[in-house]
C-alpha cells in the first residue's frame, strides 16, 4: 500500500476587482462578459508522512472582515515518497467554505470533494481562534510622596505624563494627568487608557515617566522621571503598591548624596475586559436577520418593466440585489438559516387591508423562509398576489423585531443579536414613530440598515442614520446608541454586491460589542483561548 504524506493549501477566492468586456460579432449578442475569479494562495502545511489522519501543526494567520464573503478553498495533496513537490502531488480533495462560516462555529468540519463528489468518508476540520488581544482597558492610581520642592514661597504644583516608547525609540504621550496645587505627597486621579495606547499590547515595552512642577507660564519645572513596563504595573493588581524612585539626572551627578526627588507609587492596576466581536461570535451569538420590504404603489406595477419590483428573467432588481449582498453576509452567522422576511405598504389577500408588517410567505405564525434563497422565493411568488398601496410606513416593521429583541434583552446572555434589513423606495410617511421606535430599540440588541431603493429624495432616512447628529425621539430622548445605518442603491449601482455590502454591514460589528459590554454582558462561552488573552499576576 502507497503511504500518504498529506499536506493542505489554502487559497482565497476574491471578487474581481474590475469587468471586463469583449466585442462578439452576432446578430443578438454584443457584449459577453466574463467573471474572473482571482485566487490567492495564502500558505500551505507541513509535510505529514505515512498518515491517514493527519492533524497539521501550521497556522495560518488572515484578516477577518465580518463585512466581507471571504471565500477560501482547502486542498489536500499527497506527495509522493520521492518527493519531487507539488508539480507531481496527487490532489486527495478539496473543501470550498468562507471565513465567516469558520469563525462562527470554531471547529468546523466539511467532507472532501474531488471533480464534484465526496472522497470516501474523508473530511477536514479547522479550529479558529482570535489572535488580536489589544482591546482591553487598564485603570491605573498614581500618588507620590516626598517631591522635590521647586517654588521658593509655596510647595510644588505637580502633574504626572506617561509615555510610550515606541520601536524607533520615537516617544508618545499616553497620558498626562492633572495638577495637584501647593503639595508635595500629591494623590492623582485614577484614570482609564486601552492597553493599546498604553503599550501597543506589548507588556515589556518601556514607559517613560516624568514628574513636572507646574507654572502659570507654561515654562514647567522638571522634577525627576523614571522609567517603567505594564509588567511591573501589573504588580498592582492584587492589592500591593508597586513604587519608583523618581530621579533627575542632573542632581544625580552633581550631588553626592542624592538618592531621588521622590517616591511614585502605583496604588492600584486594574483590567477592564473588552470583548471582541468575534470573542461573541465564537462564544455562539447568532445574528438574526431580519428582512423588510416595501410593497408601496410609489414602485410601480410588477408587471411593467420599469417598476422597482418588475422580475426579469435574467437581471435581478435593485431589491434582491440588496436583499442577496447583504444576507449572504449574515446568513453564516445564523445556525438554521431560517430567516423572516415582511412586506409593508400593501394590501394583502383574503380581505386586502393594508399591512405594514405582514408575512411575504402569508404564513403569519411562521414567516421564517429557508435560507436567502428561500427569501428571494417567497418575495417573487408574493408578488402578483398582493396590491400595492400605501403609505410608506417602517416603524410598525421596527417596534416588531424590537419585540424579539426585547424578549432576548431580558435573558442577560449574548446569544441573538437582530439585524433588520429595511428595503424601500420612498420617503417614509410615519417620521415621528419611527423615531420613536429606532430610540426604543437602540436600548436592544438590535441594528437597524436601510437601503434605498430607486431614485427618490432620501434627505430624512440620512437623518435616520445619526451620522450628522444624534438622532432624538418626538419627546426629544436621545438614541442610546447609533444603531442605524443607511445607503441609497442608487451609489452602488455600477458596484459590485459586496461594495453595497461593506458599507452597510461595516459598522455591525462595533455596534454588537457596544450594545453587551455596555450591558456587562460576558460571552455566553468563553473560547479556550480566552486564557491566553487574560493577564496573570
Amino acid at each position: 500500500m502507497a503511504t500518504a504524506d498529506s499536506v493542505y493549501n489554502a487559497t482565497t477566492t476574491q471578487e474581481p476587482k474590475s469587468k471586463k468586456w469583449i466585442i462578439v460579432p452576432s446578430e443578438n449578442l454584443d457584449k459577453v462578459r466574463f467573471a474572473v475569479k482571482v485566487i490567492e494562495v495564502v500558505d500551505r502545511t507541513e509535510v505529514i508522512r505515512s498518515c491517514l489522519n493527519p492533524t497539521f501543526s501550521k497556522v495560518f494567520t488572515l484578516d477577518f472582515y465580518f463585512e466581507e464573503v471571504q471565500r477560501l478553498r482547502y486542498e489536500l495533496y499527497d506527495i509522493s515518497s520521492s518527493h519531487n513537490g507539488m508539480r507531481e502531488a496527487d490532489c486527495l480533495g478539496a473543501m470550498e467554505c468562507t471565513l465567516g462560516q469558520i469563525v462562527s462555529q470554531r471547529k468546523f468540519t466539511k467532507a472532501l470533494l474531488k471533480q464534484g463528489n465526496t472522497v470516501g468518508k474523508s473530511s477536514i476540520m479547522i479550529t479558529t481562534e482570535e489572535l488580536t488581544g489589544n482591546n482591553d482597558y487598564v485603570e491605573l492610581s498614581f500618588s507620590a510622596r516626598k517631591l522635590d520642592d521647586k517654588d521658593f514661597f509655596s510647595k510644588s504644583d505637580p502633574f504626572l505624563e506617561i509615555y510610550r516608547v515606541n520601536d524607533d525609540n520615537t516617544q508618545q504621550l499616553v497620558h498626562r494627568t492633572e495638577t495637584i496645587m501647593n503639595n508635595l505627597n500629591p494623590a492623582w486621579k485614577t484614570f482609564k487608557t486601552s492597553l493599546n495606547s498604553l503599550c501597543s499590547g506589548d507588556h515589556e515595552r518601556i514607559l517613560k515617566c516624568t514628574v513636572w512642577d507646574w507654572d502659570s507660564n507654561g515654562k514647567h519645572d522638571f522634577i525627576g522621571e523614571f522609567q517603567a513596563t505594564f509588567r511591573e504595573m501589573r504588580s498592582a493588581m492584587d492589592g500591593r503598591q508597586v513604587q519608583w524612585e523618581c530621579i533627575n539626572p542632573k542632581y544625580k551627578v552633581k550631588k553626592k548624596n542624592y538618592k531621588n526627588s521622590g517616591i511614585v507609587i502605583l496604588n492600584q492596576c486594574k483590567i477592564i475586559k473588552m470583548h471582541s466581536f468575534l470573542d461573541y461570535i465564537m462564544g455562539g451569538c447568532q445574528i438574526q436577520f431580519t428582512v423588510a420590504i416595501d410593497f408601496t404603489a410609489s414602485n410601480g406595477d410588477p408587471r411593467n418593466s420599469c417598476s422597482l419590483h418588475y422580475i426579469h428573467p435574467y437581471q435581478p432588481n435593485e431589491y434582491l440585489k440588496a436583499l442577496v449582498a447583504v444576507g449572504e453576509i449574515c446568513q453564516d452567522y445564523d445556525s438554521d438559516k431560517m430567516f423572516p422576511a415582511f412586506g409593508f405598504g400593501a394590501r394583502i389577500p383574503p380581505d386586502f387591508k393594508v399591512s405594514h408588517d405582514f408575512a411575504v410567505n402569508f404564513n403569519e405564525d411562521n414567516p421564517e423562509c429557508a435560507g436567502i434563497q428561500g427569501v428571494v422565493e417567497a418575495y417573487q411568488n408574493c408578488l402578483p398576489k398582493i396590491q400595492l398601496y400605501g403609505p410608506t410606513n417602517i416603524a410598525p416593521i421596527i417596534q416588531k423585531v424590537a419585540n424579539f429583541a426585547s424578549e432576548e434583552m431580558h435573558t442577560k446572555e449574548a446569544m441573538q443579536y437582530f439585524i433588520l434589513l429595511i428595503l424601500t423606495d420612498g420617503v417614509i410617511t410615519d417620521m415621528a414613530d419611527t423615531r420613536e421606535a429606532i430610540v426604543h430599540a437602540s436600548h436592544l440588541p438590535m441594528s437597524v440598515i436601510i437601503v434605498g431603493v430607486g431614485n427618490a429624495d432620501f434627505t430624512d432616512m440620512e437623518m435616520l442614520d445619526g451620522d450628522d447628529g444624534i438622532l432624538r425621539s418626538p419627546k426629544g430622548e436621545p438614541v442610546l446608541r447609533d444603531i442605524v445605518q443607511f445607503v441609497p442603491f442608487r451609489n452602488f449601482k455600477h458596484a459590485s454586491p459586496a461594495a453595497l455590502a461593506k458599507s452597510v454591514l461595516a459598522e455591525v460589528p462595533n455596534q454588537v460589542v457596544d450594545y453587551y459590554n455596555s450591558k456587562g454582558i460576558k460571552p455566553k462561552c468563553p473560547s479556550e483561548y480566552e486564557s491566553s488573552r487574560t493577564f496573570g499576576h
